[in-house]
């Protein structure tokens, strides 16, 4: 679609909390510079989270107020259950509130002391929970990942090259798994190609190490993967992410995230 204009109508507003750019220093002055530490009325444009922050649609309105709120058995949970699967191919899913729950609940029965997590780039909540329960996280972005003057249509890889270096150098035994972040949210948000993901695919299974998606954008990078990477021009976004979560065996996925805008 190209349009000069935005396809839809707004029908809410929200008042903005104006103010100057000398309170706004002192503010980060007496915060420490840390933004978490900012109270929100005191941010104008909040830029520290992408979670929950874009307009919902009427139909997504309208939705909550259809939705079921029984303690148990809620047909809400089965709509969600069967959107899930029928898009990861996926046989169990867990609902918790946030993506970054379901890391902690994750991590907590796969990490501990010892334990290394392989990533092209490790979000900061993700690294945090890791190390929480024990364990280590390692980045392996790939070479272009690293240089961000020179264009590249998939940034966002694993240095496939990298991990089976160490997997060599340090064995396979201590990896509780390698997490493939699509798209590359703290690598600046670059896609993962769906050869970079079969490829580690290959490896993991090779050394039998665990292959986890961090899925929070993966519309997106199919999106990337329809055009930019050869043969899959004409495939949906639905049969991209069908096969790349087939890769997976498993996946955790902030619903936070670009699914409120579609």
């Amino acid at each position: 679609m190209n349009t000069i204009i935005e396809p839809f109508r707004i029908k809410s507003v929200e008042p903005i909390h104006f103010n100057t750019e000398s309170y706004r220093k002192e503010a980060l002055k007496k915060a420490s510079y840390n933004t978490f530490l900012l109270p929100s009325d005191d941010v104008m444009i909040d830029l520290l989270t992408d979670s929950g922050t874009s307009a919902m649609s009427s139909a997504q309105w309208a939705g909550m107020m259809m939705g079921d709120e029984s303690y148990a058995g809620s047909p809400s949970f089965y709509r969600f259950e069967s959107a899930v699967k029928d898009i990861t191919g996926m046989s169990v899913v867990i609902p918790t509130h946030q993506g970054r729950a379901s890391e902690k609940i994750l991590f907590s029965i796969t990490g501990g002391k010892g334990k290394v997590f392989i990533s092209n780039t490790l979000f900061d909540t993700t690294r945090a929970n890791i190390e929480f329960a024990g364990g280590q996280g390692i980045d392996m972005i790939c070479k272009e990942g690293k240089l961000p003057t020179i264009p590249a249509p998939f940034k966002g890889n694993i240095d496939t090259e990298a991990l089976e270096l160490y997997i060599k150098s340090h064995g396979a035994d201590h990896i509780a798994m390698v997490i493939i972040t699509v798209t590359n949210n703290s690598g600046g948000g670059q896609p993962v190609s769906m050869e970079n993901i079969r490829e580690t695919r290959r490896i993991c299974q090779a050394h039998n190490i665990t292959m986890y998606i961090d899925a929070c954008r993966f519309a997106e990078n199919c999106y990337f993967i329809k055009t930019r990477e050869a043969g899959y021009a004409d495939k949906t976004i639905k049969e991209i992410a069908n096969e790349m979560f087939s890769y997976a065996d498993g996946c955790t996925m902030s619903a936070k995230k670009m699914h409120l805008q579609i």
